[in-house]
């Protein structure tokens, strides 16, 4: 299993401000199938199919402008894990929460039934 933490700061280190969005903000609790709409927008460059319909989402948790997310990958040798990580950060960070914390795991194991029918219908399975 592999942890890593990242603040708000630790993050605008790392990007510029040209690449952040500032989505208006209206005062509403941010939800759990916002988050999934916006990691939607994360393809996995392997299969060409967004994260979430790969059912590499676990676990969203949001409280007090934090949030806490626990995925996994197809597999623990994935050479993309870095890169996909980094990217979910930087969506969440997108929707303005002050503390971002992505857990990764691999128990249990991904499995292809963990994917949307859409997925499946694309990849045949």
């Amino acid at each position: 299993m592999a942890t890593k933490k990242t603040t708000a700061t630790d993050r605008k280190k790392k990007t510029t401000a040209a690449t952040r969005k500032k989505p208006a903000r209206t005062g509403k609790q941010i939800t759990r199938a916002q988050i999934l709409k916006k990691l939607s927008e994360i393809i996995d460059p392997e299969l060409n199919i967004n994260i979430v319909d790969l059912g590499l989402i676990y676990d969203v948790e949001i409280k007090n402008g934090k949030v806490k997310l626990t995925m996994t990958f197809t597999t623990p040798a994935c050479p993309l894990m870095g890169f996909i990580a980094e990217q979910v950060e930087a969506k969440l960070f997108e929707m303005k929460f002050k503390d971002v914390h992505v857990h990764v795991t691999f128990n249990p194991p991904w499995s292809t039934n963990k994917m949307s029918e859409k997925a499946k219908a694309v990849l045949g399975v």
